[in-house]
């Protein structure tokens, strides 16, 4: 395994000088007067750009995303040091540390026999800092990606279903009191019970392996594809959507499917 960090030091101090550059005096009119808070939803949609890039497999996209997210980081950094704080030196500093104290496994002589077990020892030592169990999910997470990374801490102490049938019968209970909430017409009660059924769900994800963000994500891509294709096939008998018998548009979806979209 290479690696290009050293060939690759220059061109990232190149593009930190930029970024300098850009928030200087003679700088970049839009770059001088952002803020940590005003850029805060670029690094969000430059991050789901990059997760997007990698679900298409075009590697080429890829590149170019995690250099967009690369510029979010510096450019965080820059807005830090320029109101007197820390700068992308101390940043990669503080997480070079990060990285070498959670790994004794690799950099010490404690020895890890498989990836739980450093997950295990990830959590002991945030413990050892005074941090929670569950304190290091952001609350900005994606929904189902919070409920995979609680369901995930929670477990590694125990607090979990012994198999996916025990989180499989929860699901159906979650279910039937939905329907129950449903038939009582409370709103309130059903957003809850909602929320219980996704929660249930995320977990059979995790027992099985999957990542239910993830899975979600990527049949909305096929949902695309799909409604993408009855849209064209309606263009292409020159009539609208809308106007279209429910029976011929699943057909027509099926057709979809069929064709593997």
């Amino acid at each position: 395994m290479g690696s290009d960090c050293s060939d690759g030091s220059k061109k990232f101090q190149a593009l930190c000088e930029v970024i300098e550059r850009l928030r200087s005096p003679e700088g970049c009119p839009w770059d001088k007067v952002q803020t940590l808070e005003s850029v805060r939803t670029y690094v969000l949609e430059e991050a789901y750009e990059v997760v997007e890039a990698i679900d298409e497999k075009d590697m080429a996209k890829v590149k170019e995303e995690l250099g967009d997210l690369l510029i979010q980081v510096i450019f965080l950094a820059q807005l830090c040091m320029d109101r007197g704080g820390f700068g992308i030196r101390e940043v990669c500093e503080a997480a070079t540390k990060k990285l070498v104290s959670r790994h004794p496994h690799v950099f010490g002589d404690r020895k890890a026999r498989d990836a739980q077990e450093v997950l295990k020892r990830w959590e002991e030592y945030k413990r050892q800092e005074g941090r929670g169990l569950l304190d290091g999910v952001p609350k900005s997470l994606p929904a189902l990606l919070m409920a995979l990374r609680v369901s995930e801490k929670a477990s590694r102490v125990g607090f979990d279903w012994p198999d996916v049938e025990g989180v499989w019968a929860k699901v159906m209970e979650e279910v039937g009191e939905l329907k129950e909430a449903m038939d009582k017409k409370d709103n309130q009660m059903i957003e809850a019970e909602i929320g219980d059924v996704l929660f249930a769900i995320a977990n059979v994800a995790r027992k099985v392996g999957v990542d239910p963000e993830t899975a979600l994500r990527l049949m909305l891509l096929r949902f695309k594809k799909r409604f993408k294709y009855l849209e064209e096939e309606a263009r292409r008998l020159g009539k609208d959507l809308s106007d279209m018998p429910l029976e011929t548009l699943d057909s027509l979806w099926e057709e979809a499917k069929r064709s593997a979209l």
